[in-house]
């Protein structure tokens, strides 16, 4: 899954480790790693720094040999096809889906048999093969996202003179949040903010949150409206004049010009709601390391829904589900499939490698040995569940079925054009719907 970035993680390339004993504990080559232990080719460059140490440690306490790299933001397909036509490719990598599965399924190693499916709660949630026998790919985390919010910030807001929502309650629709949202513009001086909303920049560290994930909020509520349990051929586009309000109100109340997001990051963003320029921040439950190195604690830190309008939102909850999930690779050789197998079965069984998991990473699992001491606090997952808990149906991650990352990058194109003035939202909805039709029949024809 894209995930916010740390200053140091954002600019971290596939490269990054000239010395591969440095980026594990061993001081093996890579291609020795590769044929005799672990090789991981990780996606999540908020880790990259934690998923070292973890690796050091790892070594530390066992004696295996493990190397890790981590790809650059935006470049993860594109590095996992280069190292896997290596003679040593990775042992471990990570899939965005069933249909990103269904490009490497060739190298994705029969999983039954490894702890890590042994300890899910819910053995539903893996990738399997078309006919359902062999688990090709374990959940790695369980993930929520939605509008994530500084307690103090709003809490001002809702003491002002006049406010019209009194509460955090109060906001359980697009237009609550839409009057909150425009109420604290209308008087960010009086409450020491710069805008409602963190920018929602266009740089590639940050486009995701726009083109998958706000996204994914009309697809899903179509989906679930069309009973579509499966990627589509084609979608209608049922709720885009709902995402264009949100689309709206994120370009209105905002900290950022319309004319600077272009160039806006992640950081930037980040920087905004530690900083206390903004109350909300479109994000999710991965963001919250990146908010603890900004000085935020977990009792500052709350989250809603994203609402846009849409009949109906007002039941549901959070965006809640697993987008990345492991394979092992089953071209690697016997050994060093065996020696992945050891180092999941550690990493979610040993005490270092759940703290680290769950603390030093804040990520929320489906393992059953993730319980009281590994439960990892992350007010933005504790959110979540709130909503769950309270009868709020989780909204899906469909963007898990979006076609092509050609789809994602037309979408960014065409949303920056609209904010920027110069082309109008027909462009978004050709992008969002034709373009889904047609980036659907070019990967089908390279079946």
């Amino acid at each position: 899954m894209k995930k916010g970035y740390t200053a140091l993680a954002a600019g971290l390339a596939l490269a990054m480790c000239a010395s591969m004993g440095a980026c594990g504990s061993s001081s093996k080559s890579s291609d020795t790693n590769a044929a005799d232990g672990v090789y991981y080719l990780n996606n999540k460059p908020e880790i990259a720094n934690s998923i070292q140490d973890l690796a050091k440690a790892y070594t530390k306490e066992t004696g295996a040999p493990i190397t890790v790299q981590t790809a650059a933001s935006g470049t993860y397909q594109q590095s996992l096809k280069s190292e896997l036509a290596k003679s040593a490719p990775p042992t471990l990598f990570q899939v965005q889906g069933p249909v990103v599965l269904n490009t490497w399924k060739a190298y994705a190693a029969e999983m039954s048999d490894t702890e890590i499916y042994k300890q899910l709660k819910d053995q539903s949630a893996v990738l399997r093969s078309q006919d359902g026998k062999q688990v090709l790919a374990v959940p790695v985390v369980t993930e929520t996202y939605g509008l994530i919010y500084r307690k103090d910030l709003l809490q001002k807001y809702f003491d002002m003179p006049g406010a019209s929502i009194k509460s955090v309650k109060g906001i359980k629709d697009f237009k609550t949040l839409k009057t909150v949202a425009d109420e604290i513009q209308a008087n960010k001086d009086k409450i020491g903010v710069k805008g409602a909303f963190t920018s929602m920049g266009f740089d590639s560290s940050t486009t995701w949150r726009w083109n998958i994930h706000l996204s994914n909020i009309p697809l899903a509520y179509e989906f679930e409206k069309d009973n579509i349990t499966k990627q589509p051929e084609t979608i209608k586009g049922t709720y885009l004049p709902q995402l264009k309000q949100i689309t709206d109100l994120y370009l209105k109340d905002s900290t950022t010009a319309t004319s600077e997001l272009s160039g806006k990051t992640m950081n930037d963003a980040v920087d905004d709601l530690t900083a206390g320029d903004a109350v909300f921040f479109q994000n999710g439950s991965w963001s919250w390391p990146d908010l603890v190195q900004g000085g935020m604690k977990a009792d500052q830190i709350g989250a809603i829904p994203i609402y846009t309008g849409i009949d109906g939102e007002s039941d549901h909850g959070m965006a809640t589900g697993s987008e990345t999930f492991w394979c092992i690779n089953k071209k690697a050789s016997p050994k060093a499939q065996k020696a992945t197998k050891d180092f999941l079965k550690w990493l979610i069984t040993s005490d270092t490698g759940r703290k680290t998991w769950s603390k030093t990473m804040g990520f929320t699992t489906q393992f059953k040995t993730f319980t009281g001491k590994y439960d990892s606090g992350n007010p933005i997952m504790k959110a979540s569940d709130a909503y769950a808990k309270a009868g709020k149906k989780n909204v899906a991650w469909d963007f898990v079925y979006i076609p092509s990352e050609e789809w994602k990058t037309d979408m960014s194109n065409a949303l920056l054009e609209y904010s920027q003035g110069t082309s109008s939202w027909d462009k978004v909805k050709t992008a969002y719907v034709d373009n889904w039709a047609k980036e659907y029949q070019t990967a089908a024809a390279k079946q």
